[in-house]
């Protein structure tokens, strides 16, 4: 079947929750109790040992599955405009974030500004400045140009997660 990033994520998504249920079904039943007195086969839940193991291995392997071909096809498969494959990507789009958020701190600094007093008493005549030691404007382009970079690497990615198809087969 041919599906895109997305929907494969999706798929993962579905067997996940299907594993988390069948592991929380056996949870509750694979136990339990009565009281003293009580007949036990009028409280016993329904469990098959040997059935729920089965279902649990056989989405497992699902999801091994689709994992590794998610993963095949995010080595694989290059973002043209960037040059990068998706994994690529998924590290460099934070690294983007990272980058964005300094500069955004950088540039929003006064050029020199004076230091707070902290712990020092308020009577003290020695005044302290902390003066930016780069060009606040260059910090500024350079904040500009990695947001836009970031921004076409998103936009990128998502269309391609949107877009380009893969075979899956289970």
């Amino acid at each position: 079947m041919k599906v895109t990033s997305a929907q494969a994520a999706k798929m993962l998504r579905k067997l996940e929750d299907e594993r988390a249920n069948l592991a929380a079904a056996e949870e509750r039943s694979s136990s339990f109790r009565a009281a003293v007195g009580e007949d036990v086969e009028s409280v016993r839940p329904a469990y098959d040992y040997e059935s729920t193991q089965k279902s649990l291995a056989e989405t497992e392997a699902k999801i091994r599955k689709l994992k590794h071909t998610i993963n095949l096809f995010n080595v694989g498969y290059v973002i043209p405009e960037f040059g990068m494959t998706i994994d690529q990507m998924l590290i460099y789009i934070p690294q983007l974030s990272r980058q964005r958020a300094k500069l955004d701190s950088m540039r929003s600094v006064l050029p020199k500004a004076r230091a707070e007093l902290g712990l020092r008493a308020a009577n003290v005549n020695i005044l302290d400045y902390i003066y930016a030691n780069y060009d606040i404007e260059k910090v500024n382009e350079d904040y500009n140009k990695v947001s836009d970079t970031l921004a076409r690497a998103q936009t990128a990615l998502d269309t391609v997660n949107n877009t380009v198809t893969f075979d899956v087969d289970f």
